[in-house]
């Protein structure tokens, strides 16, 4: 059978994307103009897909340069978002694995050298530490590149259709403070830190005494740097460490942007407990992460993504979430889904991305590059179609009078 013959179930057979091949074969849609083409350059390519039937074989054969797009990769997984390797048949995917079979065994390849797998007890210190290391300690300057001068590296949220990156990372910065009720003189906790953007963000605008905690060498090296350049040393401290590892307490607020789909669904309890009891009584806590709508939805991530991107990641549906925040002792007071921007903050990143290619491939390497050139707007698509989600939830700790303090209708 012709490679593109062989590829064309696997990116759906009324996919609007053309194959080309490097044996001379080509497949084009019947139903509508291709949006790009798929260009299998190798036999390797095959290999790869023979050896993993799914994302990650495809994958493989992308980050290594076998396989490649020509257009729109966002375009691309648009027109397969229906019809992805997870949603080929059983049936399907025995022929398939019965035509590969001699390749896989005649062509052995290893997984790209960007490819990482996990090893020791699932969330455990050191575990989490590897995964963190793996996605984070990549480059600063990549970053820098990749995430504009914000530096922020969670969902943004736009105040209009034309506001920019930066205007939408200040935003969510402000949003999460405004939330919290950030005064003068308070202490904020922020795990899970990053660069350190929204600990500085409220010594900058709000006059608080923050801590941020990262498990990320690199953030945290960067972090202490820019809080020293901005003159917020006598306000902001960045601790590179596990947030398990705070010792202090008695914080006025606490904010977690983008690490509990780190923890792990065995630990999620535990860590709100953990944070419940950083707090004084009447301390807020925002929790910002990325869920799955549903307990339909799988809360493994995707092979590519668990390999590739964000080792261990589990996403949870925000029910649950909520549910055990409540358990551990918060009174719910606000939540909000906020998809859309999230899918908005892709689009920009993966801009940012293309525009300093040659830069991000020298600091990172070709094959890191890519893997962003695909898990972004792979990450977009998932986001528009209500694969996944990005919820924001506020909590407090209410005082023994049972007083939250909130006004009757806040602002946000």
């Amino acid at each position: 059978m012709q490679v593109a013959e062989l590829f064309r179930p696997v990116l759906g057979d009324e996919a609007p994307v053309a194959i080309r091949a490097y044996d001379g074969s080509a497949s084009t849609p019947s139903a509508a103009d291709p949006v790009a083409t798929v260009d299998v350059r190798s036999e390797t390519a095959l290999a790869y897909l023979a050896a993993s039937p799914n994302s990650l074989g495809l994958a493989r054969a992308y980050v290594s340069g076998h396989l490649d797009v020509e257009g729109s990769l966002y375009q691309a997984l648009t027109a397969m978002s229906e019809l992805t390797v997870s949603d080929v048949t059983p049936s399907t995917l025995l022929r398939m694995a019965a035509r590969m079979a001699p390749l896989r065994f005649r062509h052995r390849v290893a997984p790209p050298p960007e490819e990482h797998r996990q090893r020791g007890r699932r969330h455990s210190k050191d575990r989490d530490s590897t995964a963190i290391e793996h996605h984070y300690d990549v480059s600063n300057r990549f970053y820098e590149l990749v995430l504009g001068p914000s530096m922020a590296y969670t969902c943004a949220v736009y105040p209009s259709e034309t506001a920019t990156l930066e205007d939408a990372q200040f935003t969510k910065h402000a949003l999460v403070a405004e939330k919290l009720d950030l005064q003068p003189g308070m202490r904020l906790l922020d795990v899970g830190c990053g660069w350190g953007q929204m600990a500085m963000h409220a010594a900058e605008h709000h006059g608080v005494q923050a801590l941020g905690v990262t498990l990320s060498r690199d953030q945290a090296t960067w972090a202490q740097k820019e809080v020293a350049r901005r003159g917020l040393g006598d306000l902001v401290e960045i601790r590179h460490s596990d947030y398990r590892d705070v010792s202090e307490g008695d914080f006025d607020a606490v904010s977690s942007i983008g690490l509990t789909e780190h923890i792990g669904r065995r630990n999620i309890s535990s860590y709100f407990r953990f944070l419940y009891a950083k707090l004084r009584p009447g301390g807020r806590l925002l929790n910002h992460c990325i869920t799955r709508p549903d307990h339909h939805h799988r809360a493994a991530a995707d092979p590519f993504i668990d390999r590739y991107v964000f080792p261990d990641g589990e996403l949870l549906p925000i029910g649950w979430l909520i549910s055990r925040m409540n358990a551990a002792g918060f009174e719910i007071r606000h939540e909000e889904n906020l998809r859309e921007h999230y899918s908005r903050t892709l689009a920009g990143w993966s801009a940012n991305l293309e525009e300093h290619w040659d830069a991000c491939v020298e600091e990172a390497g070709e094959g890191r590059a890519r893997v962003w050139r695909l898990y972004m707007p792979a990450c977009q698509v998932g986001f528009d179609v209500n694969n996944i989600q990005l919820h924001q939830v506020l909590g407090i700790k209410l005082g023994p009078d049972a007083r939250s303090g909130f006004p009757l209708r806040p602002a946000y």
